[in-house]
């Protein structure tokens, strides 16, 4: 996605003048455009994040990590959803702001503001990312998020992860200019290999969350269509039938409907 010099501009001016009038902080006040580690900062708008952890489904049973938590706006809106939530900043003052402003909206109890480098903090402990970061970035991370545990969910203000396509994609109502898409990613389980599926050879060729392949059974060779992962549940279909189930490690298992007819299935690797 690109944007003129002129649409960030003007993206920049009115963010500037919705902190102004929003930040009621008498110490320090971040300013729209300063410099980071490795972005400069730019809100997030509220429309905005609540959309974010809408399509993530954050509940009370979640815990979120954002990745450059700024004025900790993300942070304290997934708390505020019962969630237990920790921003990741690199700028201390950016960090002390955030505290005192959960501490105003009376979250401190489920909030962790700490001054960190997004590329060392273990991310391991987190059920959804959020994040609002270059492309490059993105790109940067997405190794480690890949190797999160499956189900995890990954959500991003406008920018992309490359050729790791998005599991969904919504736009706000509002317009802010430039900042108005979310998107979202699920990590996929690990089934790439060959599986020992009934007396046949099911071999997966596995790209981020999507299959194909081909089952040999009784001399037959049949192609894999459809295959799809969202975190550790699959889908796919061989000849009609379509399986449905659960990868966990080196297992996957679930019903398989055909004919009007539905079984249980198994596969072992």
């Amino acid at each position: 996605m690109k944007h003129s010099a002129a649409t960030l501009s003007l993206a920049f001016l009115t963010l500037t003048a919705y902190s102004q009038i929003t930040n009621t902080n008498k110490g320090f006040v971040p300013e729209v455009g300063q410099a980071g580690k490795d972005v400069v900062w730019v809100p997030t708008p509220q429309e905005l994040v609540d959309k974010m952890l809408s399509i993530a489904e954050v509940t009370s049973k979640d815990f979120v990590i954002d990745l450059g938590s700024g004025d900790g706006r993300t942070v304290i809106t997934a708390a505020k959803l019962g969630a237990r939530a920790r921003g990741v900043e690199y700028n201390p003052e950016m960090v002390v702001l955030s505290k005192k402003n959960a501490e105003e909206a009376k979250v401190t109890s489920r909030t962790e503001f700490i001054e960190a480098d997004l590329y060392e903090v273990d991310l391991s402990e987190a059920t959804v990312i959020t994040m609002f970061l270059l492309p490059e970035i993105n790109l940067k991370l997405r190794p480690r998020l890949l190797e999160l545990k499956p189900g995890t969910r990954v959500v991003s203000n406008t920018f992309t992860m490359g050729d790791w396509e998005p599991d969904y994609e919504v736009t706000t109502d509002n317009n802010w200019n430039s900042w108005n898409n979310a998107l979202l990613w699920i990590v996929p389980a690990k089934a790439q290999g060959k599986w020992k599926l009934g007396q046949g050879d099911l071999v997966l060729v596995q790209e981020y969350q999507f299959l194909q392949g081909e089952l040999t059974a009784n001399d037959k060779v049949s192609k894999v269509n459809d295959g799809r992962l969202r975190g550790d549940r699959i889908t796919f279909t061989i000849d009609g039938a379509a399986y449905t189930g659960r990868v966990s490690g080196n297992k996957m298992s679930g019903t398989v409907s055909s004919g009007g007819n539905t079984r249980e299935w198994s596969a072992t690797r």
